[in-house]
């Protein structure tokens, strides 16, 4: 299970903790920088060979200058609020607030690093909600 980077490491696991530490501030200075159109500095935290999915719609873009493009040109007056990062050895998985006009989503991101600790593969996901199914609200309360 990912280590939240706010909260101590368990140090029974013979791991280099400092690299969980790099992972998590990779991850925001990507999110910074995309949120400031800083398209330089989002680059220099993605591998040249990066992969980015949404497995919901089956997208893929290869490769760090198709991956700069795909955000520089994406549409909207779209802004951004991380509001946690998680990390283990292999990467990290960012939940960020993401609006667009009056609509804010939730947007999940798996990231998993390369050697030289920028991103090597981006995995992103959108979830949407849905009404509690009948079957099972004799068993759950509502939240506002």
């Amino acid at each position: 299970m990912p280590a939240d980077h706010d909260h101590d490491h368990d140090h029974d696991h013979d791991h280099d903790h400092d690299h969980d530490h790099d992972h998590a501030a990779t991850v925001r200075r990507y999110w910074a920088c995309a949120e400031a159109r800083d398209w330089d500095g989002f680059a220099t935290t993605l591998s040249p060979d990066v992969v980015y999915r949404v497995p919901q719609t089956r997208e893929v873009v290869h490769g760090l200058e198709a991956y700069v493009r795909f955000n520089r040109e994406f549409p909207g007056d779209w802004h951004l609020t991380v509001d946690r990062v998680l990390v283990d050895d292999d990467g990290a998985m960012s939940r960020t607030s993401f609006t667009v006009g009056d609509e804010t989503m939730t947007g999940l991101c798996l990231f998993r690093m390369a050697a030289d600790g920028r991103i090597a593969d981006i995995e992103d996901w959108w979830p949407e909600p849905y009404e509690r199914p009948a079957s099972r609200a004799h068993l759950t309360d509502l939240e506002d």
